[in-house]
């Protein structure tokens, strides 16, 4: 339930909010162009079958607590937020990837926390404070195995 509430508590943003904070000076730079971010995070591209794994891991990557996904039970599934399934054919890689990264960037009123980003404060799990919730190469596997979602 903390990574949940800190995930909830986070505010989307390109830059960190601490700058001072050792956690938030090694989050990799990256360049939204239009509603996407093209270049993968650190320069590395995702496994799928990690991206699958970390998807399915609810108390990891939080991602099925509102989704519905292939592959998935049923009843582990979210309804909160629009089904996974065959978000390959609707997105590019790095559309999927800016919606990970920072969905709010699109759509400040989304639920979906801002998966990296560094942010403090009293409403963030003191385990959470001055990490993202998700490191470079866990985003990028999750848009390895989203992209190939086609139906």
């Amino acid at each position: 339930m903390a990574g949940l509430c800190a995930a909830f508590a986070l505010v989307g943003g390109q830059a960190p909010a601490c700058a001072d904070n050792a956690a938030a000076q090694e989050l990799a730079p990256y360049v939204i162009s239009d509603d996407a971010i093209v270049e993968p995070l650190a320069g590395r591209r995702g496994d799928p079958g990690g991206g699958q794994a970390l998807l399915a891991e609810r108390h990891r990557s939080l991602c099925i607590l509102c989704h519905a996904a292939p592959a998935v039970p049923a009843p582990l599934q979210g309804t909160l937020a629009p089904s996974l399934a065959g978000i390959g054919s609707r997105l590019d890689a790095g559309q999927i990837r800016l919606r990970i990264v920072d969905m709010k960037r699109l759509n400040p009123d989304s639920l979906m926390p801002a998966y990296y980003t560094v942010r403090e404060g009293t409403r963030v799990a003191p385990a959470w404070r001055g990490k993202p919730l998700l490191e470079a190469a866990e985003i990028e596997h999750l848009v390895a195995y989203l992209v190939t979602l086609k139906e």
